[in-house]
């Protein structure tokens, strides 16, 4: 599991980037290149990463599920994701 401190620096990335959007925006339209720099750096959307929903890993994230790998498997295993069934042949 990630660190909640982890955790909490992506929704406080989240919510800079949320309330600098449409300044950061207006800026790139003009071209105003010196004034983005004076901007938050984790305002940037760039600067976040997905994590899972249940133990905030960012490593192995399957977007359509919001989850890690690990807990696909294992969600997938016990029948938990409507739709999704384990193959074997």
């Amino acid at each position: 599991m990630a660190k909640e401190s982890m955790k909490a620096r992506e929704v406080k990335r989240a919510k800079l980037c949320a309330k600098y959007a449409e300044k950061r925006k207006a800026l790139k339209e003009a071209g105003d290149w010196a004034a983005l720099d004076k901007l938050p750096k984790n305002s940037c959307r760039c600067r976040q990463h997905n994590r899972c929903s249940i133990t905030g890993r960012q490593r192995g994230y399957m977007r359509i599920f919001g989850l890690s790998r690990i807990q696909f498997r294992e969600m997938a295993s016990k029948g938990l994701i409507p739709g999704v069934k384990k193959a074997s042949w």
